[in-house]
């Protein structure tokens, strides 16, 4: 499995190999020696999550109180999206800064979100599947969002794709609205957080 850590940090590509023959396909989405590897700890799973699309539905820009906050290890097993992680925890040197992976049915990519961070995607096609391990179990009292459409970050949304947002998506505030209400993660208190979870695992 290849992994490579994105623009933001504490982010990380993973790429399966796939093994096609006669019959179909086979592939292991996630590999725990793959990822303690890069990440350093064990992924605690607490809950799967399962989403189904219609294209042009973005879903995010996700993130819950850290800590204990909601890691993600999520992967595409039907049709196709983009994949979106942003920085949103105050402090971090790559604050305010996004990237963005295709995630699909063909090459099974998957990104780990650390907790703190922003996550969102976009379904490119009808009938697109996400799937997500979860560290944590849903706490409504401690989910918070921004919104995807916030001018000030640009993310890659497609130009040709008309968005469709939830109410409470098309509703959440701006990175900066945000940061000022006090809403957003420490970086130096999601740090503390990933320690403790690497002192547990080692």
């Amino acid at each position: 499995m290849d992994v490579r850590e994105l623009a933001v940090r504490d982010a990380y590509e993973f790429v399966p190999r796939n093994f096609p023959d006669h019959r179909g396909l086979f592939v292991a989405p996630f590999q725990e020696p793959a990822f303690l590897k890069a990440v350093g700890h064990p992924l605690r799973v607490a809950q799967t999550n399962h989403s189904v699309s219609r294209k042009g539905t973005i879903r995010g820009i996700h993130f819950a109180d850290t800590p204990p906050g909601q890691a993600k290890y999520a992967y595409c097993p039907r049709g196709s999206l983009l994949d979106v992680i942003v920085d949103l925890r105050v402090g971090s040197p790559t604050f305010g800064r996004w990237d963005a992976v295709r995630l699909d049915a063909a090459e099974f990519r998957c990104v780990y979100v650390a907790e703190g961070l922003g996550h969102g995607f976009v379904a490119l096609e009808d009938d697109t599947a996400m799937a997500y391990l979860c560290s944590t179990s849903y706490n409504p009292a401690a989910e918070h969002g921004i919104t995807p459409l916030d001018p000030a970050l640009d993310l890659p949304w497609p130009a040709d794709i008309e968005p469709v947002l939830s109410e409470k998506d098309s509703a959440a505030p701006t990175l900066a609205e945000a940061e000022q209400a006090g809403l957003l993660p420490s970086y130096t208190e999601c740090v503390a957080h990933y320690e403790r979870l690497r002192a547990e695992g080692a």
